[in-house]
């Protein structure tokens, strides 16, 4: 499983689902950012579920949207009292309808049998809420089930007295439990490093590099192995460029990448051009995918 992350790594996702069909069985490529972009990068329409991505035999996309589970769950309640402790709970605790979902789709990609999954995940912020969701939707399952079995009767009783139908709360508990064990499962995945590993995106600025330390920062306190970085955007003016803009801008560049080998002397460190034409397409993400595993040689 492979994790990585979309701000300045644009179609860094696909690039990377492309090497790996060509060393693994099979693989799906999941964008879990709300502003999905796998479908304009490879010019195809991708949904919630896996489709083959069209030029390829062994690589599946799809994209996730944050808040069709709990709609889901709540379009399946069997009946009206059910259906509003759901929402109750969707609203009352922050971040849980994205942890739903979350839930939904580690258990349909535990159903499906593919060698390789990689997660194209949102900038800094959207990523760690993503990584955090597992411990957020245990914690929440822990806190519903205490507050279940605390106040299930003196509800049920309630709303018997008011004259209306009591909750079914053992169906509301019984979907929301069996999220656990998957959840568990997820951590646990998530935290080994012959399984999991997170592929750092940035380019060559200060707020770029600020954050890739805070999200490397942040992995660690997940117990998530990371140890790549893609220094994405990079320029590289021929000798003769009469280009002040870009020769300037190379320079600073060259300072923050002296920087990032500094920093991450342990990292793998790739470094990938800005190129003239938008990564649009299969055969051009083809060709950017092969820079990350062949140094990009400029031309002068």
């Amino acid at each position: 499983m492979c994790l990585s992350q979309k701000r300045w790594g644009g179609k860094m996702g696909c690039s990377l689902a492309t090497q790996l069909a060509k060393v693994r069985e099979s693989v799906l490529l999941i964008s879990t950012d709300p502003a999905h972009n796998l479908s304009d990068a490879f010019g195809q329409k991708f949904s919630k579920s896996p489709t083959l991505v069209n030029g390829y035999e062994n690589l599946y996309a799809m994209e996730i949207d944050p808040t069709g589970s709990i709609q889901e769950m709540l379009d399946e309640a069997q009946d009206a009292g059910t259906q509003s402790q759901l929402q109750d709970i969707a609203f009352a605790i922050p971040g849980v309808d994205e942890a739903m979902s979350f839930a939904e789709v580690m258990k349909l990609v535990k159903s499906m049998d593919y060698s390789c999954i990689v997660f194209d995940t949102a900038p800094t912020g959207h990523t760690l809420r993503f990584l955090s969701f597992p411990t957020v939707l245990e914690n929440a399952l822990g806190k519903l089930s205490q507050l279940g079995g605390r106040f299930g009767p003196m509800l049920q009783q309630f709303s018997s007295m008011m004259g209306g139908q009591a909750p079914n709360q053992e169906d509301m508990f019984a979907k929301l439990e069996s999220m656990r064990s998957v959840i568990q499962e997820v951590n646990a995945q998530f935290q080994d490093p012959d399984k999991t590993t997170f592929i750092c995106v940035c380019i060559a600025e200060f707020l770029s590099l600020y954050e890739t330390e805070r999200m490397i920062q942040e992995l660690t306190s997940f117990h998530i192995d990371t140890h790549n970085i893609v220094v994405n955007q990079l320029l590289y003016p021929s000798k003769t460029s009469n280009c002040e803009q870009c020769l300037v801008r190379s320079k600073m560049q060259a300072k923050y990448l002296e920087q990032i080998n500094e920093l991450y002397e342990d990292f793998h460190t790739v470094k990938m051009p800005l190129l003239t034409n938008e990564i649009r397409g299969v055969d051009t993400i083809k060709n950017f995918s092969e820079m990350l595993v062949k140094p990009y040689v400029p031309q002068q």
